[in-house]
């Protein structure tokens, strides 16, 4: 009766923190649009962000748009980015040379897991943006600089969850394909991945959920301008790198602090996408199994 009591007590708190957080950020968020009387179309779809100046109407610029746009690019352009190299290393890993992959590559892959963010944000800084600048001119600053640092970051997330999902597929479906007359990589491709396509999925949006909420690494290198993205080598800003910059620099009850709790409802609301989408997909992988 115990047990049950603490284990019961221990989900209750979990919901709680989550219902506070939620509550929390949600009535600040909401503050931008019932208190201080700005447009939720124009948040979302305008494209110039000034907080501390308004426009002809006398609204204040907080178009949204172009921190929207960067965080979707370089979330996207990173996980296409680091899917082939997952899938390359997962299938090393558990079909061609388990053992190596075992001993060699998965201790590396779990280091590169524990690595700070803001430890690849100044390696990108200093050799990304660097080589990015020399190569195509400019500041070297930008959406280029952010995926390949995204890039880096999530591969061992997408891979580990690769392995996993590839490793869950049962031994007889290779052995039926192979005694059937299929070579090892008709195995692979046909049998195999497609099996693990569910599990991979979930590792490639898992890995767009933590690109998309990354903040310290991501403002390091894609220079920060609030404008909307016109080429991969130009600055621009996301949602985490503008609300990490100004949250500190704002008064609480502002208008300027309340527009930056807007862009993390937005980041929050985001994430509950993600999650909902990994669900589905893992209910659809087990509704196939």
């Amino acid at each position: 009766m115990r047990g049950k009591l603490l284990s019961f007590s221990c989900i209750a708190l979990i919901v709680l923190v989550v219902v506070a957080i939620f509550y929390f950020v949600a009535s600040k968020g909401l503050a931008t649009f019932f208190q201080d009387g700005v447009n939720p179309l124009k948040f979302l779809f305008g494209t110039n962000w000034n907080p501390s100046q308004t426009d002809a109407s006398g609204q204040v610029e907080v178009g949204a748009l172009p921190l929207i746009s960067g965080s979707f690019i370089v979330t996207i352009l990173a996980a296409i980015v680091a899917t082939p190299f997952a899938l390359g290393a997962a299938i090393f890993m558990t079909e061609i040379s388990p053992q190596v992959g075992k001993k060699f590559l998965q201790p590396v892959i779990e280091l590169l897991v524990g690595i700070p963010s803001v430890v690849y944000g100044f390696i990108g800084l200093t050799v990304i943006v660097p080589v990015i600048r020399q190569i195509f001119g400019g500041t070297g600053f930008g959406i280029l600089a952010g995926t390949f640092v995204l890039f880096v970051m999530i591969l061992p997330t997408v891979t580990t969850m690769t392995v996993d999902a590839l490793k869950a597929v049962p031994r007889h479906y290779r052995e039926a394909s192979l005694a059937l007359g299929a070579t090892r990589w008709q195995t692979i491709y046909k049998v195999v991945l497609r099996s693990g396509i569910p599990g991979i999925l979930t590792a490639i949006v898992f890995g767009m959920a933590r690109a998309f909420g990354e903040a310290l690494a991501i403002q390091m290198v894609i220079g920060n301008a609030a404008l909307m993205p016109t080429s991969l080598t130009t600055p621009a800003a996301t949602l985490t790198s503008i609300l990490t910059m100004g949250i500190g620099n704002t008064i609480m009850g502002t208008v300027q602090n309340n527009v930056l709790w807007s862009l993390a409802l937005l980041l929050l609301l985001m994430s509950l996408f993600f999650n909902i989408i990994i669900r589905l997909i893992g209910r659809k992988g087990a509704n196939q199994g």
